[in-house]
This record gives C-alpha cells, structure tokens and sequence, in this order.
C-alpha cells in the first residue's frame, strides 16, 4: 500500500449520491477515507437503484436537507479535504454552492459524475450551466474522465494533444487543477494533470480486468485523502494512482455484472492476488 501518513482522525468528507450495491459513490468515498487512513463523514444528494449491472432508478434529497446536513458538519467539524461527487440537478448545484461558500473550503476536489459505466445520465442537461458556472470554479482540483471533458468544454478527444487542449479550457473555467483522466482511450492509461504552472503525464499500463466499478469515485476520494494528509497536488495523485491501480489489480467478482475495485486489498492477504 501506498506510504501514508497514519492519522485516522484527520477529517475529510464526501458529498455525492449512494450506491445500493455499495461500489460506488458514498459507500467507495467512505471505503477509500477508511483504507487511507482518515475520518470520512458524508453529505447524501440522491439514492439509486443500481447493482453490478447497472443504475435503474434516482431519486434525489432535497435541498433543504443536504443543505442542512452541509451545515450540521461545518458548524461541528471542518473538512481537511472534500470532494463533490453526483449532483445532478441544478437546484441541488447551486444550493451546494451557496452554503459552502459560507465556509473556509479547503481542498475542494470535483468529480463531474454525468453518466454511469451503464449508460445512465446521472446529470439533468440544464444542470451542466451550474456545473460550470457556481461548483466547478470553487475547486482546487477536477477530475474528469474524456467523455465529460468533452461533455463539459466540447473539445472531442482522441489523443495527447486534444487532452491538454481540452484541460486548458477547463482551468479557465477556474478551478487551480485539472486531472484529465484517459482510461477511456485506446492503448495505456495516461492520465493528464494541468495548472498552476504543473504539466505532467502519469502513464500506467492498462489492465485486463472487468471489475472496475466505482473507479473514478474511488480515485477522487483518494486524492482528497492525500490533499488532507498534507502531500502537494503531484504526489497526491502519484500516490492516488498507485492506490487505484493497486484497488484495480485486486478487484473481485460480486453480482453478475462489472465487479467493483477492491479498496481494502492490503488488509485481504487471503484475497485475490
């Protein structure tokens, strides 16, 4: 496992929506802060219906209560770090917006969640303006897979060149970084980090395996581990790729469909290895 600081009362927190079938969202984000070694506490925006064989229903919290479950943890416990996951109407976007802007944010990653591995749009069309226009310029760092970048600034991507195009619009949207990811290009994985006078590539080989469920929330949630733990944006995604990759290798067969990753593989020395 990756070398990390060991203080599980550092505090970091998720807002994003729930996985019934625990590989994803909320259920990945508190996994990952747990097998990294921090406090994870969440903020639930939608509940879905979903399994190994895809999302079949959303249903949204309203934004009376995430906000208020918003200013239940600030007003007690103030985040080293947090992400945003799943929100996937505007009403919701900029109800998040207002209310974190009424605190010291520190360490603000955005996951872009707009469509599961199945197909299903986790992101209402009219919310992608407040996407853009109230949470994405709040962040210090997004990590969008291709196909939201592409979804976000309309730059179509099929190689280097087009990933670094489309992450330098992305920074004038405002945020101080951006992680493109590009697993979902031909040949190995290579990862694109932007801003702030940093450019650089993280390539891996890419792996042959099915189970991969909840990948892009579990390396975001990662990245707001090391955020919190103190490392700079660089090695905090080193050190979040190592760990996904890791959490990839280790992945496992659950349901009858696409697995999830394997978040605790360094605490399963029975597992699968």
């Amino acid at each position: 496992m990756i070398n990390v600081k060991n203080n599980y009362r550092i505090p970091v927190l998720t807002i994003a929506g729930s996985d019934s079938s625990g590989g994803a969202g909320i259920q990945a984000d508190l996994k990952t802060f747990s097998a990294l070694k921090t406090y994870g506490m969440s903020v639930i925006t939608a509940i879905t219906a979903q399994n190994t064989k895809g999302v079949f229903a959303v249903e949204e919290i309203s934004k009376e209560i995430i906000k208020k479950q918003i200013e239940a943890i600030f007003e007690d416990i103030n985040p080293k770090a947090l992400k945003i996951g799943m929100v996937s109407s505007p009403e919701i976007i900029k109800e998040i917006a207002d209310t974190l802007s009424k605190y010291e944010i520190n360490n603000l990653v955005i996951d872009p969640v707009m469509i599961s591995k199945s197909g299903y749009s986790l992101l209402k069309p009219e919310a992608k303006k407040n996407l853009i226009n109230y949470l994405i310029p709040m962040a210090y760092i997004i990590t969008p897979n291709t196909m939201e970048v592409e979804e976000i600034t309309g730059v179509h991507i099929q190689n280097l060149e087009d990933m670094k195009k489309a992450a330098q619009k992305l920074l004038e949207l405002g945020p101080k970084f951006v992680l493109v990811k590009g697993g979902h290009l031909d040949g190995d994985a290579v990862d694109l980090l932007m801003g702030d006078g940093v450019c650089e590539l993280f390539e891996s080989k890419r792996l042959d395996r099915k189970n991969t469920h909840g990948t892009g929330c579990t390396l975001s949630s990662a990245i707001v581990t090391q955020l919190a733990h103190g490392y700079d944006v660089k090695q905090a995604v080193r050190n979040s790729k190592e760990y996904i990759t890791k959490a990839i290798e280790n992945s496992f067969d659950i349901g009858h469909g696409i697995g999830p990753v394997h978040h605790f593989y360094e605490f399963d020395k029975g597992g699968n290895q």
